[in-house]
Formats: structure tokens, sequence, C-alpha cells
């Protein structure tokens, strides 16, 4: 008897262990942050002028803590529990601002990757529950485009090494692509992973014509059922000065300020949204939009032009670029989502990492939190 009670001890203990803490075995977690703006400068604990560099790099080291924090007692999955393993961390692009010729210019696109690397690659202390080093998924942004193919404003210079890496990191391809052989029409950065039962898409910018044939053909090998999210830079509505300029030479210009960032010729609104609402329509197990490009916490339901769909979206704010954040540092934030892959829900949390400036030593503060059904409409 004895000797049985210390076998099934030992089995409960052993299976505490491989499943995780808190018997995660059936949950799934990230980060989420966008909009990195290395070349840029705010206000930031006390201080004037701090770079992108300093404030990421502290951004980060509240990241690291995350695993030893608890939720909040606010309802949703694992509340009050510690946070724990972190499965991978998303950033939604704009790693290096565009480098426009200013009164203080910007700097060039290969310095802000070397310094996002030593935060972010090098710095990131994560694990996820297998004891592995939590993956880094990287979009690009507008502003990393832009330092590759040009602007309608005086440009420093043009400088790929951003958007480079990128799709390097996130292509892996056998050979990989140098700024002298990387082409920013050609070379789209386009993938997708599988975690949990759920299938993660990693888009260039915003879902255009390109975008939407790829993900058709990804798409075929998922079941129906599978919850599917999109992590792009840009919010579901699309932004039209992204677009290919629809005037004279269709080129990029300051009168018609387009920048020929995606593959589609503008039209109007309704219509270039409209075609996002059918996909999704079509689509109906896309469940989830992470994105930023204009920066603030906020959860949300994209329905569309035509109000047909229920797109749960994401927007997060940005390090140095926040709309709330940047005259308020203590209202910088970046999210985690928690996914109950058996109950099919997820929550999602503000993470306010700069809460009490005077004090960077503090863990971490919660802010707005929501749950959501990733089950098939």
């Amino acid at each position: 008897m004895r000797k049985n009670l210390t076998l099934l001890v030992f089995l409960g203990l052993a299976t505490t262990f491989l499943l995780g803490q808190g018997g995660r075995s059936s949950q799934l977690q990230f980060i989420f942050t966008s909009d990195s703006h290395y070349g840029l400068t705010r206000s930031f604990r006390g201080k004037t002028n701090v770079s992108a560099h300093v404030v990421n790099a502290a951004m980060v080291a509240q990241m690291n803590k995350l695993p030893s924090v608890n939720f909040p007692a606010d309802g949703g999955i694992q509340a009050s529990r510690p946070v724990g393993p972190i499965d991978f961390v998303v950033d939604g692009g704009d790693i290096a601002n565009r480098a426009e010729a200013a009164e203080i210019p910007i700097q060039a696109a290969s310095k802000s990757w070397a310094e996002f690397k030593e935060d972010y690659i090098d710095g990131l202390t994560l694990h996820d529950s297998s004891g592995k080093r939590s993956a880094l998924y990287v979009v690009p942004g507008n502003h990393d485009a832009s330092n590759a193919v040009g602007y309608y404003k005086p440009m420093v210079s043009l400088d790929k090494a951003a958007i480079t890496e990128i799709f390097n990191l996130m292509m892996k391809p056998v050979l990989p692509k140098t700024s002298d052989t990387f082409d920013y029409v050609r070379d789209r950065m386009l993938v997708s992973h599988d975690f949990g039962g759920i299938h993660f898409v990693f888009i260039t910018l915003w879902p255009d014509s390109r975008g939407r044939t790829w993900l058709e053909n990804d798409l075929e090998r998922v079941k129906g059922s599978t919850p599917v999210f999109i992590f792009a830079h840009v919010f579901p509505d699309g932004d039209p000065k992204l677009f290919r300029n629809p005037n004279g030479k269709h080129d990029i210009n300051p009168q018609d300020q387009f920048e020929n960032l995606l593959g589609d010729t503008f039209t109007d609104v309704v219509s270039q949204q409209k075609v996002w609402e059918d996909f999704v329509r079509d689509h109906s197990n896309i469940t989830a939009y992470f994105h930023g490009h204009s920066n603030w916490n906020q959860f949300y339901d994209w329905t569309g032009p035509g109000h047909t769909v229920a797109l749960h979206s994401f927007r997060v704010d940005s390090p140095m670029k926040g709309k709330f954040s940047n005259p308020d540092e203590s209202k910088l934030s970046f999210q985690i989502a928690t996914i109950d892959t058996e109950s099919r829900t997820m929550t999602v949390r503000e993470v306010l990492w700069n809460a009490d400036p005077q004090h960077p030593e503090k863990s971490p503060a919660w802010g707005a939190s929501t749950t959501v059904a990733l089950f098939r409409r």
C-alpha cells in the first residue's frame, strides 16, 4: 500500500513538472508589442531625449520578469496565478523608424536593427513550457518598408537592413538575403506556424491581394474548425496611403503622398476594406487580428463596412509613439495573450510595464483585459 501510494505521489509530481507551472498542458501564451521605432527619442524615467534603444531594453527587462508575476484577479484565464512560461513573443513592426532627412536626421535602419537584435533577439530570456527559449516573431512595418523603397519626403539614405533581416528571421531562406539581394516587391514576408491547435499567420503590412492569395493557399491545409490568428502591422481597415498610387506615373511623390508599399492600386476606402471583410466571412475561422501602426491599447471587434463579420482585434501600444503613453509614460504597455486550447477561449491583458517610472525595479502592473471565444462563428 505504501509503495503504491509513493508511486502515485511520484507520478503526480512528475505530471505536474511535465505540464509546467499550474498544469498548463492545454494553455498557450504569447506577448505582443509593436512599433519599436529605433532611431527616435522620448522622455523616460526623468530624462529627456532617451533613445529607443534604452526604452526598448527597459521594456524587454520587464517582459523577462513577467513569468514570476501573478495575473490579476480579473476572472480571465489563469486569474490570480503565476504567469509562467511564454511560448513566443511577437513584434508588430516598425523596428526602424523611417530615416527621413530632418533637422536631427534619423539613424540608418542597419543601426536600428543592430540595437533591436541586442535588445530582443539577444536580450529576451523567456522560455516556453518545455524549457526551450521562447520564439521571437517579427512582421515588417511601413517604416521598415519605406527605408527600402523610399518615401515622398527626402530620406537620409535607403537602407534595406531591417526589412531584410526580418525576412531572414521569419522565412529562414536556405541562402539568407542581403541588402543587395533583397527585393521588396519579390521578397514578401508571408509565413505561418501552428501551436496548440491554433494557426498563427504573419504577413507584411496588411492583407492585400497578394497576401490574400497566399493566405487562401495556406488555409487549404487548415481545418475549418481551427482558429486562425493574423499578425500584421496595419489595422484591419487598412491605411489608404500605403497603397499603390492610382495617379499619373503611379510613383511615390510629394503631391499624391502614396507610399506604394502594398501591391494593390488604391481605389476607395470602402472597396479596399470590403475585400478583406469578404475574405474573413468566407474563412470564418479567422478569429483574431493583432496589429500596431496607430498605437494604444484597444480590444475591439472589427465588423467591416458591411458589418458581416466580428473579427476579434487587438491594437497595442508603442514604447516610442503611443497615443496616450507618449505624453504619460506610466501608460506604457504591451499585451499578453493566454489561450485555453481545450475551451478555445483567450484572455488578452494589458501589461503596464512602466506604471511607476520613479521605481523601475518594480514588477509590471496590470491594465485592461478581455476574454473572447475562439470557436468557429
